[in-house]
């Protein structure tokens, strides 16, 4: 992040940088309502941000959000300054800026994890590590066996303290081809399999005749009540629950689910 040159589509080894006199005339103009100026007077000054912004490269943060939130602040500061107060606009941004990048930092940029999940993940790995020290694979298994758990609070507690990572993330990069970590996601909803079984449901459906296909999708996609459907289509409740178990028996044995 350090040797990051562009930022957010900003090249800023080219920021201009603006005299007392130049931003001083410019804060006149844009408050006025001289667009061109404000524009001017913002660019002029996102090497203040940037200098802000280079205080928590050790945060580990994305550079462009942290930028983002310092241009934020910026704004805000460039919206609220008196010319009248009589003291020098990097005087009074900073603090704002300053407080725009930690609100991101510790609002917007991380998970809140409750007390007694993070007792729990601490001690999860406190048994990891005695087990690595026994040579035994500390597999989630045997983590939960030792600490006399359920293996999913273990793989709960371990997900819920780790550090959010973008799918844009990369994680390969060979001349100039950049894998992302949303290229090695498998969409389990969306698979050959599933797109068969649907075409198959959809050719089951389209057998039933009409009074049954208004009954399933009454049930299943509107969550009416067997008596609501009944009241609707005009015959009793009897005779929705007939048809209902009728049209599902048709369709499971249409697409081979014949129990």
């Amino acid at each position: 992040m350090l040797q990051k040159v562009e930022i957010c589509g900003v090249d800023t080894s080219g920021l201009p940088l603006l005299s007392s006199a130049e931003s001083e005339q410019l804060m006149r103009r844009l408050k006025e309502g001289d667009r061109q100026a404000r524009e001017q007077f913002i660019v002029g000054n996102m090497r203040l941000v940037l200098s802000l912004v280079k205080r928590f490269w050790a945060k580990n943060a994305n550079a462009d959000d942290v930028f983002q939130a310092g241009c934020i602040g910026l704004l805000k500061a460039i919206d609220n300054f008196d010319l009248d107060v009589g003291v020098r606009f990097s005087t009074y941004a900073v603090p704002m800026i300053l407080g725009e990048i930690k609100r991101y930092l510790r609002d917007g940029n991380s998970l809140r994890v409750s007390r007694s999940i993070r007792d729990t993940a601490y001690k999860v790995l406190k048994t990891r590590e005695k087990l690595e020290e026994e040579d035994k694979e500390a597999t989630i298994e045997r983590i939960a066996q030792a600490m006399q758990v359920q293996q999913r609070e273990v793989v709960y507690a371990l997900d819920a303290i780790s550090d959010p990572v973008s799918l844009f993330e990369p994680v390969y990069n060979k001349s100039g081809d950049t894998l992302m970590l949303m290229d090695q996601i498998y969409d389990e909803k969306n698979n050959d399999e599933v797109w068969t079984e649907h075409a198959a449901l959809s050719e089951a459906m389209e057998q039933l005749d009409e009074r049954e296909k208004k009954i399933l999708f009454l049930r299943y996609f509107e969550g009416k009540t067997q008596t609501e459907i009944s009241e609707e289509v005009g015959i009793s409740q009897a005779q929705v629950s007939r048809l209902e178990k009728n049209a599902i028996s048709s369709i499971r044995s249409n697409i081979g689910y014949d129990s």
